[in-house]
């Protein structure tokens, strides 16, 4: 597993080049924000242990297979670890496809289910540690990201990759088309990348791809184009 200091307090752990997760340096510890696809336990527990601090928390960002794959493995490994995850997106951890009054979107596909249960459940606006939760929602229904409000670094899960240019979920690109596969609902994620460019982060940590420094412009024309493929243009 590749291990990339971006700040102070981020590092981003990546397996096969691709799949992305987080930890971050808190005063108490570090919170770890998804666990990757399964197998990827092992090379966390050993990333934790080179920065000294042990993990006491886990964030997730959505339910799908490559960000909730080694989070029962881990579980095992740090029994009194915290789950964070969006109160709507809990749901899905448990295998619970039912929609809510208003939702509509593409058949939901990519969610395992974990045996590990949420000890916290968030809703827009909510902290954990030094972390903003922002719902954000159209790559699922649940979907958060997290702002990390010490140096405005926003860790965007799904609604943004960086894979092949920044992108927003559910824009198809024919070189990367997983972001327009697997995302739920197109136009609600559009909306939801705007909302998160509205934050004015300081740089873009993603799911799949690298982070982007000073990201506002390159975000900016993702969501330009997110909008257009959805056949709308922005006020």
């Amino acid at each position: 597993m590749q291990v990339v200091q971006e700040t102070k307090n981020l590092f981003r752990l990546t397996r096969f080049g691709m799949v992305n997760c987080f930890l971050v340096r808190e005063d108490d510890g570090l919170t770890l924000i998804d666990t990757g696809i399964a197998g990827s336990a092992s090379g966390i527990r050993e990333a934790a242990k080179n920065l000294g601090t042990p993990i006491c928390r886990i964030v997730l960002t959505h339910a799908h297979i490559d960000h909730i794959g080694s989070l029962d493995a881990l579980a095992l490994e740090y029994p009194r670890v915290e789950l964070a995850v969006g109160q709507r997106e809990s749901r899905l951890l448990r295998k619970d496809f039912s929609l809510d009054a208003g939702e509509t979107g593409k058949k939901l596909l990519g969610f395992p289910g974990v045996k590990l249960r949420p000890t916290i459940l968030l809703n827009d606006g909510d902290h954990v540690g030094s972390l903003q939760a922002i719902f954000s929602p159209g790559h699922t229904p649940g979907h958060m990201s997290y702002l990390d409000v010490r140096d405005g670094s926003l860790i965007a899960g799904d609604a943004f990759t960086t894979q092949t240019g920044v992108l927003a979920a559910g824009t198809l690109k024919l070189l990367f088309p997983f972001p327009a596969l697997f995302s739920w609902n197109r136009e609600v994620a559009a909306e939801s990348a705007q909302k998160l460019c509205n934050f004015k982060p300081a740089r873009l940590a993603v799911g799949h791809g690298k982070t982007i420094e000073s990201p506002l412009a390159a975000m900016d024309r993702a969501i330009q184009l997110a909008f257009q493929q959805c056949g709308k243009m922005l006020d």
